[in-house]
């Protein structure tokens, strides 16, 4: 019998019109719509989890834009999911449309997703967050994903291979893509298919998945209920890999033992945006293809598709600012044509024209032509989905707020600027931290490129099919964004696991604004912070709790409890430093260190909380500092940074500071803590090149002790000084190097009489301070001076 006499005999009552495909296919899509208008059906069937069959009127709706996909998770775990993607071009998205244009109904019939995720529960491969159940998008092309074994074969590698061609993709467009549907008999390309994929069953059996068989018999079992209701109107669309197997001849009873006693998991399911990206393989996920955009152009470009393509991607350079011309255009198709009859192929495939985009559009090169594969060939199309789908609560609510803040999910990454002194921009900062405070990570905080004020803001967004889920799995917190960010930062701060872990948390409240968390979140941390004595932990957390202080002036929150906590964490932290930095290891100090910087730095922001008590916390600070800076036992690095924070602040006067430099550089200090001293005083990020270079005394200081270092000695101290000084800017090196080869009493160094110290004299050079008057009047824009002025400049310049 012939393929299109078999064909015949199935539409005529021989059996269901098996219609086999590749899925996200433009071949196939196009031949599935060919074969349906011939055929007629009175019910078309679809490989997808049947739960979904409610949802399938919703694809008629003017407001479903694909691509999209059918989301299932399980209901007491909605971490727990699967996702069946959907493109414009996918023949089950085709076959769905025509039965509701044509009034017929639309059911899905492969194994339901309450078996699928109980399934993955059980620790099987299949049904994880994020990846496809079982194989359900790609049983034509047999691609090995989450849900297939090691052992699994490739349908279309196999066919590509007995055909002579090492490329699947482009065995698959000549074949398929490149060929009308059917050329008369719409059924012919399918009935050609299954006997291919008839004979790789027949060697293979079930590829290496044996799974395939449960699902292969559910899908019998529901082809023959619909055939009893239709009797011989039945189509069924599916994958080709699948087709023999829905042919074979069981028994209804055979097929019951197969689904028998399978598990199962309370399942909810809707429609998501999806994106082409992610149906690309390049994104991770294991059922896509390599180029969607490419196949959607292939879709839905009415003719000339290879002309119509190289103008589209014109388009794309010239927005780039690349010259490319309607002659450019002309050349890549005749190159593309040329290239396809040279290597024997019906039309140019996405091969030809790339090599024709790279050799006449990007003059070679490979950086635009990634550009276009980027955008063009896969693409950054979002399908949007009605708002009449199902959702749980918080996506509603969450669908609500992005409207009202005028929020738009986008697929391209994109930067928002946010000024919190205006209520729009506050109320999307809010929003953004308490989806991140849910684990949805829709916006990510970026570093300002305007003012670094508490007030400013930058958020960089994508959102990302998953995200769906992590929405679905924040439900459980509540059915607002709001609720649920409150009842998620009242579990974390009970189960945080240390003291800084709830000041972060502290932080992230106030910056979500979540008034009803707060008092749980003091609580703990208040409980957290007495029972803690480790000062290492309590200076680690402190500066997190300071910066939370100057969020109330701009969210206008109430942190007077927040003061209170930190004045009592800094007071903690004053008492239990100086001990806890005697006989630290070189590591240990190091560490310790940071945490001196840390606590420094919070001290000095206490200044806008004046509930705080920050006058007297900054003179127990500057305390805590001299205690540090004149004990032996401290280490080296640590007393030499408190010397260097107390003579930034001013406490110290820049002779007291070089006599306790003078001192520790002595000869009778061992070299490597003298190194180490150096280290904290003008290392570790704090400008302290800057330092060296306009204060010359202390240079010649560490320039004595450097030369005087004994040779054997000088060996260990290297890595600690490169350390120091490699952490410089290089103009400030460079800067360091003169001064030391200029030497005291040089060219250019005013040297004060009897000092020897080059660079500094007794009073006030006038001259070179006269010198500068002149820019800085430029710089505040004084266009007259008086004498007052200039006085009040030279000052200035002292």
């Amino acid at each position: 019998m012939t393929g299109a006499e078999k064909a015949a005999g199935q539409a005529a009552g021989a059996g269901p019109v098996l219609l086999g495909v590749r899925h996200h296919g433009p071949g196939s899509a196009r031949a599935v719509r060919a074969a349906l208008e011939e055929a007629r059906p009175k019910v078309v069937l679809i490989e997808g989890p049947p739960e979904a069959d409610a949802l399938i009127p919703l694809a008629g709706d003017d407001e479903m834009r694909p691509p999209v996909a059918l989301l299932a998770h399980a209901v007491d775990e909605p971490g727990r999911s699967a996702f069946w993607p959907l493109a414009g071009f996918s023949p089950e998205w085709v076959a769905i449309r025509w039965a509701l244009e044509h009034d017929v109904p639309a059911r899905f019939i492969d194994l339901p997703a309450t078996h699928t995720l109980a399934w993955g529960r059980q620790g099987d491969e299949a049904g994880a967050e994020g990846e496809r159940p079982l194989d359900a998008e790609t049983a034509a092309d047999g691609d090995t994903g989450p849900g297939s074994a090691d052992a699994r074969i490739d349908p279309l590698g196999v066919l590509a291979e007995a055909a002579g061609y090492d490329d699947p993709e482009r065995w698959w467009e000549d074949v398929v893509e490149h060929r009308g549907a059917g050329e008369g008999d719409a059924l012919a390309p399918f009935t050609a298919l299954e006997e291919a994929m008839g004979a790789l069953r027949e060697t293979y059996g079930s590829g290496g998945h044996d799974r395939d068989l449960v699902r292969e018999a559910y899908m019998r079992l529901q082809v023959r209920a619909a055939q009893r209701e239709f009797e011989d109107g039945v189509a069924v669309v599916c994958g080709a890999w699948h087709v023999p197997a829905l042919r074979q001849k069981t028994t209804v009873a055979a097929d019951k033992a197969l689904v028998k006693g399978l598990p199962k998991v309370k399942t909810d399911m809707t429609w998501v945006p999806w994106t082409h990206r992610r149906l690309s393989r390049s994104s991770g996920y294991g059922a896509g293809i390599d180029s969607p955009g490419w196949y959607g152009h292939l879709f839905s470009a009415p003719d000339r598709p290879v002309e119509r393509w190289l103008t589209k991607v014109a388009g794309l350079l010239r927005a780039e600012d690349r010259i490319v011309s309607s002659a450019h255009v002309i050349e890549a198709v005749r190159l593309a044509e040329t290239l396809a009859a040279m290597r024997g192929r019906p039309l140019p495939g996405l091969s030809e024209t790339t090599d024709a985009v790279r050799a006449v559009m990007c003059e070679g090169s490979d950086v635009p032509l990634a550009l276009v594969r980027d955008r063009l060939v896969v693409g950054d199309v979002l399908g949007e989905v009605p708002p009449s789908a199902p959702a749980v609560p918080l996506q509603r609510d969450l669908a609500r707020l992005q409207r009202r803040l005028r929020l738009k999910p986008e697929v391209l990454e994109r930067e928002l600027e946010l000024d919190l002194r205006k209520e729009n921009d506050a109320a999307r900062s809010r929003l953004l931290h308490r989806l991140r405070l849910l684990g949805i990570a829709w916006g990510e905080p970026a570093a300002s490129r305007g003012s670094t004020g508490t007030f400013r803001e930058t958020w960089r967004l994508r959102w990302e099919p998953e995200l769906s889920v992590r929405v679905a799995e924040a439900g459980v917190w509540g059915t607002t964004v709001l609720s649920a960010a409150t009842a998620k930062a009242e579990a974390d701060a009970v189960t945080a696991q240390g003291l800084a872990d709830v000041t972060a948390l502290a932080e992230r409240c106030l910056l979500a604004e979540l008034p009803e968390a707060l008092p749980t979140v003091m609580r703990v941390l208040a409980d957290r912070a007495a029972l803690d004595t480790d000062v290492g932990h309590l200076a680690q957390a402190l500066p997190a709790l300071v910066r939370s202080l100057r969020y109330g002036d701009v969210r206008g929150t109430d942190t007077g409890a927040l003061a209170e906590v930190a004045a009592g964490l800094a007071e903690r932290v004053f008492v239990g430093l100086p001990p806890a930095c005697a006989a630290l290891d070189a590591d240990a100090a190091e560490e310790m260190r940071r945490h001196v910087d840390a606590v420094h730095g919070a001290v000095g922001l206490l200044g806008d909380a004046p509930a705080a008590g920050h006058g007297r916390l900054r003179g127990r600070w500057q305390s805590v500092l001299r205690v540090l800076s004149g004990r032996d036992t401290v280490p080296g690095v640590i007393r030499g940074r408190a010397v260097r924070l107390l003579l930034d602040d001013g406490e110290l006067a820049q002779d007291e500071a070089a006599l306790l430099m003078g001192l520790v550089l002595s000869p009778g200090t061992p070299p490597a803590d003298a190194a180490a001293w150096i280290e904290g005083f003008v290392g570790g990020g704090s400008g302290g090149g800057m330092l060296l270079v306009h204060d010359e005394r202390l240079l010649g200081l560490v320039d004595a002790w450097l030369t005087g270092v004994p040779a054997e000695a000088f060996t260990d101290v290297l890595p600690l000084l490169r350390r120091t000084f490699s952490a410089y800017e290089p103009g400030v090196r460079r800067t360091l190097g003169e001064l030391v080869r200029r030497g005291p009493g040089a060219a250019g160094g005013a040297t004060a009489a009897g000092s020897g110290t080059p660079g500094f004299a007794a009073d006030l050079d006038t001259v070179r301070a006269d010198a500068v008057l002149p820019v800085v009047r430029l710089l505040l824009g004084l266009d007259e001076v008086d004498e007052n002025t200039d006085n009040d400049l030279a000052g200035v310049t002292g």
